[in-house]
């Protein structure tokens, strides 16, 4: 018995069927990929880097949660960071719906489990190719760590990490500091 093939779908198949979507599915060369849902952590850290975000970051960037679309035009993927944050005018794709977003300049992945070495590896390199891209933050869902990528000279990105409640995360690039006691706030995790 052979194995059937895979469905192959267009971007405008899967753009219409995720507008119709009661779930979140994300898109990637053909394929649609059904997003599962999320623990009381990461809800709560999502939450604490949109607050603190937004809080500090001012009207001239715009912080989105994890129901903004993002398109990286450079590879087909379409996906949904747990927070986007775009400053200056936002670009999205050239249609009526101004769902998905196309250059935005931080993007947050909160690490699980299932998800933290997709998102290491897979993911970075995917995101890595949008042009406004300058900072990918990555918070560790386990431990009191936030992985930094910041966007270097030519291709080059530099990576720092943050670890324990009295370090600070910087995001000069939004000129804006979040202290990792905020971003881990009413959590109880290993430094």
């Amino acid at each position: 018995m052979s194995a059937q093939p895979k469905p192959y779908y267009t971007p405008a198949e899967y753009l219409a069927f995720e507008r119709e979507s009661e779930t979140k599915n994300e898109y990637f060369q053909g394929e649609i990929f059904a997003m599962s849902g999320a623990s009381r952590a990461h809800n709560l850290l999502v939450k604490n880097m949109l607050v603190g975000l937004d809080n500090r970051i001012g009207d001239s960037c715009s912080v989105f949660p994890s129901d903004m679309r993002v398109h990286v035009a450079a590879n087909g993927l379409y996906t949904y960071p747990d927070v986007s944050v775009v400053c200056g005018p936002e670009q999205y794709l050239d249609d009526a719906h101004l769902d998905t977003l196309l250059n935005p300049g931080v993007l947050v992945e909160v690490l699980s489990k299932t998800t933290a070495k997709d998102d290491r590896n897979s993911k970075f390199l995917l995101y890595k190719s949008i042009p406004s891209l300058q900072h990918y933050v990555l918070v560790d869902s386990l431990r009191v760590t936030v992985a930094l990528y910041s966007r270097g000279t030519g291709s080059s990105w530099l990576f720092q990490e943050y670890q324990g409640l009295t370090a600070v995360l910087p995001l000069p690039a939004v000129g804006v500091e979040l202290p990792l006691a905020e971003i881990y706030r009413r959590l109880d995790l290993p430094a």
